[in-house]
């Protein structure tokens, strides 16, 4: 981290002149944003031999606003090596150009006594800077990372299984000037004052009959936040009786989170909702909501939902949400659940419950998808996030050589 401050003092004023006099200050800082990510790999002697150029990526992580991933190269990243040493490099894995960034890769010592393998950028001083990455692809790391002879008699490698984990730096820098107010205005609450408009009933113009409950709203609040709220009570073809309207398809509980929403920009609490601290009854209103907010066009409840049902897959419940991602078109969703469905140890236990039923009742085109993901995944089976040839992905290695880059 480095701080750079100017200090320009303005030409004093000659004695014919106003005696007042004026300076200005302002402060460079460059600093890093950090962050790290651990990568395991299980059934490390299952990969070697998958050949020289070959690897095995880590899922991408984000570290000051790109995308980064970790990859390993069981038999070597270079030819010339002959598959005696094991290589490790980060990439840059999202577009950027002359991302500057300190890394520091580490193989952890799975004995307990603390012995890592690290190398790292960060605390010390570097000749030259902070490392580089021109284009997406770019690479730091190792061709020679480990020997692999040391490295399978040594405490790294455990149960078959190698820990390793990379700290990503990225250098930012901005300039600061004098601050001329120091008043720090207040999260909106705007929503606190709907939704108590709500809770009180004052005002409301229109009533909603919903599997024999009542419910009171106002109609220019609706109007404003939902589209088809507002063709229903305000357009050419409005209902003819827009003071009391029934809704059909809906369950009660679900139409008064619905519109909880729409007055307080917010998901109600499930649980209280429900009256039940049960995952699954979490779930399941989750999922009556996102059919919900999909009827009504409220896409940021549409996302909110979605968010939640793709934290709250479960082996019980990924069959019937991904049939309603499939119904309204939820691709995040479906992708999933379809991972989720197609691992080896869900796969039969899914394929067990009613929800798998319904699911092949109602989208049976979805199976044709499923399979594609379980065939997939049995073809990469011995490596954690699959590998491509040497050429698909390459950038800068630690001799600062370069070739063009193709990540996918």
């Amino acid at each position: 981290m480095g701080t750079i401050s100017f200090h320009r003092e303005l030409p004093k004023p000659s004695t014919s002149s106003s005696p007042t006099s004026s300076s200005t200050s302002s402060t460079s800082r460059t600093e890093t944003v950090n962050g790290s990510h651990e990568f395991k790999i299980k059934g490390y002697s299952l990969a070697k031999g998958m050949g020289v150029g070959k690897y095995m990526a880590s899922d991408t992580f984000m570290v000051g606003g790109y995308e980064w991933a970790i990859y390993f190269y069981p038999d070597g990243k270079s030819a010339e090596d002959n598959a005696t040493y094991v290589s490790l490099f980060i990439a840059l894995a999202s577009e950027g150009t002359d991302v500057r960034a300190l890394f520091e890769l580490t193989l952890l010592d799975q004995s307990g006594k603390g012995h890592h393998k690290v190398h790292s950028h960060f605390g010390r001083m570097l000749e030259s800077g902070p490392y580089t990455l021109k284009y997406r692809g770019s690479m730091w790391g190792y061709k020679r990372f480990f020997k692999r002879t040391l490295l399978e008699t040594s405490d790294y490698l455990k149960d078959d299984c190698l820990s390793i984990r990379c700290c990503v730096g990225v250098v930012k820098s901005h300039t600061e000037g004098p601050k001329i107010y120091s008043i720090t205005a207040p999260p909106s609450d705007i929503g606190q004052h709907f939704g108590k408009l709500l809770e009180s009933g004052k005002g409301a113009d229109v009533k909603f009959e919903v599997d024999g409950e009542i419910f009171d709203a106002h109609k220019l609040i609706l109007a404003a936040r939902s589209p088809v709220f507002r063709a229903q009570l305000f357009g050419p073809l409005k209902d003819q009786n827009t003071q009391s309207i029934r809704v059909e398809d809906m369950e009660a509980p679900v139409f008064k989170a619905l519109l909880h929403f729409i007055y307080w920009d917010a998901l109600p609490d499930m649980e209280e909702l429900m009256g039940s601290t049960s995952k699954w009854a979490s779930t399941l209103v989750a999922q009556h909501l996102l059919a919900a907010a999909d009827r009504y066009a409220l896409e940021r409840m549409r996302l909110l939902c979605e968010a939640k049902l793709c934290e709250g897959v479960t082996i019980n419940t990924v069959a019937t949400t991904l049939a309603l991602a499939e119904q309204h078109n939820r691709l995040h969703l479906k992708g999933v659940c379809l991972k989720f469905i197609a691992l080896p140890e869900n796969l039969k236990a899914v394929m067990q419950t009613d929800g798998f039923e319904y699911l092949k009742e109602s989208c049976p085109g979805v199976l044709t998808e499923l399979l594609q993901y379980v065939a997939k995944i049995g073809e990469h089976s011995v490596i954690s996030c699959g590998y491509r040839k040497e050429g698909s992905l390459d950038g800068s290695d630690v001799n600062g050589r370069r070739v063009k880059p193709r990540l996918q």
